[in-house]
């Protein structure tokens, strides 16, 4: 039996027997099911890794069951692996395992802790049915299929009335982008007539130039259909536009927020990307969007973050930052620093998410950020995962994310496309910005004066944890808790110095991600620059990108440790830029007020002027009317007398006679 099918089945089939046996199994046997299960595919899924990173690994297609014949349109269900597959079953096995276990402490005291876990187990499987996809039906499966989970999870505490309202936006914004994802993949079944992800991509080179009618127009093939699936990778990747449903999206439990909003649902619409890259290549309008949203997003998100207070929300926006960095590094055509910097993220993100839960334990479930400050001392595991984490986000030479993000900058400041120019500044400003916002969190959490007893009304995370801690002093977290910290810190710190050369710059992704090297050749430039990880973290000393993130750290130091009247200073002085900021640039006003208040106003509209009015109304009603007041105008020439029907004979007579004498 090839491991890849216990890969996938084994969350699976652990999701149905905690959810089926619920409490009839109680909460440790839901829990140890779930939790073993992960772990054996995380287990599983590390020599597949390795077994591609030094080239002893092949790329196979498992099949598992005929799935669909009907005239043309056929596909199988089958599970494909290959050096994408790899990196994604790492991320999403290793990040979901530590997360099961982290949950054993953080939902201690939940009632649902069997429901809880069967969906952290169901959304694993739709996720690995996602990246194992060897059609594009396959894959659309598992993408609505962690839609679905997703919905189920941040709505888990369903008598909250925020997690509900979170759930719904979730949902109902992932279904605009999914609707692009739809139309992709018909237009690309049209076109094609497959859903094979290999055959299309045998062939997608070949369409450089052809066209296709759409809505009236002659356009660009591949264009078309690459915009179109690329607005489905927006809305599941959280992109400027349909991005407003992530940081609602915290309303769900943290270990949540670390494995969805972190290391994977949101990188799927990445994943996509890069596994039709072909399709893209052949797409120059469709890469240029992918640059322009990816570095808007990139900018627009970390700005949004350093006005945020809650703990959760700011790495949300981080969030949505680093995936901007994924996108435009793909548009630019270096896939594989795309790819390397979602491997990467993902550890230190779901460390740095799970560091927070950790802290709203700590700190009886405050998230509030303004009342934290000299936490170090109280929690020393998760302050230094924390400080270890925060270190790889802004992207310090020699930690993790220091070696993808580096290469992304390069890469696009390398690149002569269209939209590069933005990028490069979006990039550049991100820096700064990232690395101000990252370490305002760190500095008001952990050091600093003592302020959480100053907390008029602390911001719960939940209403599900009884806290047995009376003193009101924050407390370190049980081992449970800590442990997924520190096994996180490790490749948040290592990862990146070990994987870079052979990622990279070896011939990792030579089976999976296919570039047109001349129409863009960033990735063979930065291999003729590269010289090692170590000469790279040497070289980036005097870079400009390092010395933006460091001026970040010592401005965020000054103003919330040196001197915190600046930052009064700065809200009073640049009072409406503040409240742009505050108000996310409006974005959620906007949605409510213009484009779903404006919708359900066509929809009324429409109601009442279309299908009450016109259909209902005159065509319908208005038919009967006309034909009931004709007759009952008719009903009275029908008396029954013969002599008024001969009366109406003799003047019917006189009136034709009268008639063609006239006309003669």
């Amino acid at each position: 039996m090839h491991p890849i099918l216990l890969i996938v089945f084994l969350p699976l089939l652990a999701a149905i027997v905690a959810g089926l046996g619920n409490r009839m199994l109680g909460n440790t046997i839901a829990k140890s099911l779930t939790t073993g299960a992960l772990f054996i595919s995380c287990i599983l899924s590390w020599p597949i890794f390795v077994g591609f990173l030094t080239g002893s690994m092949e790329v196979s297609v498992v099949p598992v069951l005929k799935w669909v014949e009907s005239g043309t349109l056929s596909f199988d269900w089958a599970l494909r692996v290959d050096a994408l597959t790899a990196v994604m079953l790492v991320v999403i096995t290793t990040v979901s395992a530590l997360v099961h276990l982290y949950s054993w402490g953080y939902m201690e005291e939940d009632p649902d802790q069997p429901r809880f876990f069967a969906y952290l187990s169901l959304f694993t499987f739709a996720m690995l049915m996602l990246v194992t996809a060897d059609n594009l039906v396959q894959m659309f499966f598992g993408w609505e299929g962690v839609g679905l989970a997703s919905y189920l999870l941040i709505g888990f505490w369903f008598k909250k009335p925020s997690a509900n309202a979170a759930a719904i936006k979730a949902f109902v914004v992932n279904r605009v982008g999914d609707l692009g994802f739809m139309l992709g993949i018909f237009g690309t079944w049209l076109v094609f007539q497959t859903t094979s992800i290999p055959e299309i991509l045998a062939v997608a080179p070949g369409m450089t130039g052809s066209t296709i009618g759409f809505l009236g127009y002659r356009m660009h093939t591949m264009d078309i259909l690459c915009v179109l699936l690329f607005i489905g990778a927006m809305g599941k990747s959280a992109q400027l536009g349909l991005h407003t449903w992530l940081p609602d999206a915290m309303e769900g439990p943290t270990p949540v927020s670390a494995l969805i909003h972190a290391a994977t649902m949101v990188t799927a619409g990445v994943f996509m990307v890069c596994r039709l890259s072909p399709m893209f290549e052949a797409a120059p309008v469709a890469l240029s969007m992918v640059i322009f949203v990816g570095a808007a997003t990139c900018f627009f998100a970390a700005t949004i973050g350093t006005t945020q207070w809650d703990i959760k929300r700011v790495i949300a926006y981080s969030t949505c930052s680093q995936l901007g960095y994924m996108f435009f590094a793909a548009g630019v055509g270096a896939y594989g620093a795309a790819m390397f910097h979602l491997f990467t993220h993902a550890f230190f993100k779901a460390l740095l998410f799970l560091g927070a839960g950790s802290v709203i334990m700590g700190m009886h479930h405050n998230q509030d950020i303004r009342w934290m400050g000299g936490v170090r001392k109280y929690m020393p595991i998760t302050w230094i995962t924390s400080l270890l984490g925060s270190l790889a986000l802004i992207g310090t030479p020699l930690f993790s994310g220091f070696y993808s993000k580096d290469s992304i900058i390069e890469a696009v400041h390398e690149s002569h496309l269209p939209a590069a120019g933005f990028a490069n500044f979006a990039v550049l400003a991100g820096v700064f910005v990232t690395a101000f916002y990252s370490f305002r969190m760190y500095f008001l959490v952990f050091h600093g004066k003592e302020r959480y007893d100053q907390n008029p009304e602390a911001h719960h995370d939940d209403d599900h944890h009884n806290d047995q801690h009376d003193d009101g002093k924050p407390h370190e977290s049980p081992w449970v808790v800590t442990l997924p910290l520190v096994l996180l810190a490790i490749p948040s710190v290592l990862i990146g110095y070990f994987t870079i050369e052979p990622m990279l710059y070896g011939d990792f992704f030579k089976d999976a991600i296919m570039v047109n090297a001349d129409k863009h050749p960033v990735m063979v430039e930065l291999a003729e620059a590269f010289h090692g990880p170590l000469a790279m973290a040497e070289h980036a000393l005097t870079s400009v990108p390092f010395m933006l993130a460091m001026a970040g750290v010592v401005v965020s130091w000054y103003m919330y440790l040196i001197n915190p009247k600046v930052p009064a200073f700065f809200a009073k002085v640049l009072r409406p830029l503040i409240l742009i900021l505050e108000n996310k640039y409006f974005m959620d006003w906007i949605n409510e007020n213009i484009l779903a208040r404006g919708a359900r106003l066509l929809g009324t509209g429409l109601w009442k002027g279309g299908d009450r009015a016109l259909i209902d109304g005159l065509l319908v009603n208005g038919s009967w009317k006309v034909v009931g007041w004709v007759s009952r105008i008719a009903r009275h020439f029908q008396s029954g007398y013969l002599y008024h029907y001969a009366l109406v004979m003799i003047l019917g007579v006189f009136a034709l006679m009268t008639t063609f004498v006239w006309l003669a």
